[in-house]
């Protein structure tokens, strides 16, 4: 089974799972859930691992320079299995990494509108980095309308050989990339997407964000907010306003 085959509840799990296991990569932490549960890894599957499971199989990447690690060490890693393993299992329902509810949507719903991702980890927030964000949420904008209509998980890219590349490819549809932070190398990559990405560093809820972008597309929206709107090259003075559709 590939990532992209996972249901949206066990690729989160998976995720917050190698959040408290730091060493070990996603890609790494699937191969392990293969290898003890076989091909399909659902939710019942999920609930079947165990720590001394995992502590098996994963247990080499917490010793210290090839020694063997310390008492305390050997706590806390097992301290930490454990909590995967709620995790995988479902019981840690941390409220903070719920996945938003997406609209339905199909291409002419929303007229004069465009398309805007937003890197994030947490609910509907913009907190993430470009290269290391859980998922990029897909909203549709016009200046009446703010309407997620996807959620894209970035767990695929963590095992590819081309990480931005991939991520780039997730978002191509959009207009419009808002995240925390991104490398140069990556933001030309973007660029060269079709994409416009804007960097907001203090990061804030999706929507109060959206409402903002909102407010520049009736009043004076930018040379390629107004390319993507269909605003002719005439038209677009600064005090355009759009109307309503």
């Amino acid at each position: 089974m590939t990532p992209d085959t996972l249901s949206d509840e066990v690729a989160l799990r998976i995720a917050l799972a190698t959040r408290v296991l730091p060493e070990v990569s996603i890609g790494d932490l699937i191969d392990v859930l293969h290898d003890n549960l076989g091909e399909t890894l659902d939710e019942a599957a999920l609930g079947q691992i165990t720590v001394t499971q995992l502590k098996s199989s994963l247990g080499h990447t917490y010793d210290l320079d090839g020694e063997e690690a310390g008492e305390d060490a050997r706590s806390q890693d097992i301290a930490a299995f454990k909590e995967a393993v709620k995790i995988l299992w479902g019981e840690i329902d941390d409220a903070e990494h719920r996945l938003p509810s997406v609209d339905a949507y199909q291409d002419g719903d929303m007229p004069g509108s465009i398309r805007v991702a937003i890197a994030s980890n947490n609910q509907e927030r913009l907190d993430g980095h470009f290269g290391s964000c859980a998922r990029f949420l897909i909203y549709q904008l016009s200046p009446s309308e703010i309407r997620l209509i996807d959620r894209r998980s970035t767990l695929e890219a963590d095992m590819s050989g081309d990480k931005n590349a991939f991520r780039v490819d997730l978002i191509k549809d959009c207009h419009v990339l808002y995240v925390v932070a991104v490398g140069g190398p990556a933001a030309a990559r973007i660029i060269r997407g079709g994409v416009y990405p804007m960097k907001q560093e203090e990061g804030g809820e999706a929507r109060e964000l959206l409402a903002g972008l909102q407010q520049v597309m009736c009043t004076s929206p930018p040379p390629w907010m107004a390319k993507a709107l269909g605003i002719e090259a005439g038209d677009r003075v600064k005090n355009y306003k759009l109307a309503d559709s």
